[in-house]
């Protein structure tokens, strides 16, 4: 089983997205820009088994980039390869570390996951949500631009059949003023949602709990050799 799955970036200056053009009187209740959490909870709202279901991804990064969840108030250790079970609705800020040509910076990015998957009974770690960013991605955070990335999986009746890798596995950028929610929703189903921007932990400890969303609960890999690599 493979899952397909793209994403669509949005960051201060893009393609031509003429292809993707919504109807500007079009009432869409959802979009990208609501606040961090509004888009989980509105799926928990709906349908189906999702609440309380811990939905595995993995992000990886450019060469030497390591990543950290927020664990009890503080960041774990960094890992190349952040591998998490997010509850649906919950918004976790995790740690990006060691970006390349950039020694020292950090980056505290946020990462919700929107809906969940459905693969084989026992497999859903092989097969998490898989996000990559890129070197763009971080380099236009450090510059105080908010990156955005809504990942979907493709529809099956209009995906293109190719097999993902580093290399092909690329975002579709999109302008500023569209809604990359939108466009996802029209390419696919999103099930997760990056925002980067160039926001600091608080120096005050009593903020840190508003920082990082309440700190929600989040599962480790049981099994981390038997989850899917990129």
């Amino acid at each position: 089983m493979m899952m397909a799955s793209a994403a669509l970036l949005s960051r201060a200056t893009a393609a031509d997205p003429a292809d993707y053009l919504g109807n500007a009187s079009r009432h869409r209740p959802l979009t990208a820009s609501m606040p961090p959490g509004a888009l989980g909870q509105a799926r928990l709202a709906g349908r189906g088994p999702v609440a309380g279901y811990f939905q595995p991804i993995q992000i990886t990064g450019p060469g030497s980039t390591q990543f950290a969840m927020s664990n009890s108030g503080s960041f774990a250790d960094a890992n190349p390869v952040l591998q998490a079970g997010l509850l649906i609705g919950a918004v976790y800020r995790f740690r990006i570390t060691r970006i390349p040509l950039a020694e020292g910076a950090e980056l505290y990015p946020t990462v919700e996951a929107i809906d969940r998957t459905f693969p084989p009974t026992g497999l859903a770690w092989k097969y998490p949500i898989q996000i990559q960013l890129d070197q763009e991605d971080l380099d236009a955070a450090l510059a105080g631009r908010m990156v955005t990335r809504v990942i979907y999986l493709e529809d099956p009746q209009t995906a293109t059949p190719m097999l993902q890798t580093p290399a092909t596995r690329r975002p579709m950028e999109i302008s500023s003023f569209q809604d990359p929610l939108e466009v996802a929703d029209r390419l696919g189903r999103p099930v997760a949602i990056v925002r980067i921007g160039s926001v600091t932990p608080p120096r005050s400890p009593q903020l840190m709990p508003q920082f990082l969303f309440g700190d929600p609960q989040w599962a480790p890999n049981p099994q981390p050799d038997s989850t899917s690599q990129p």
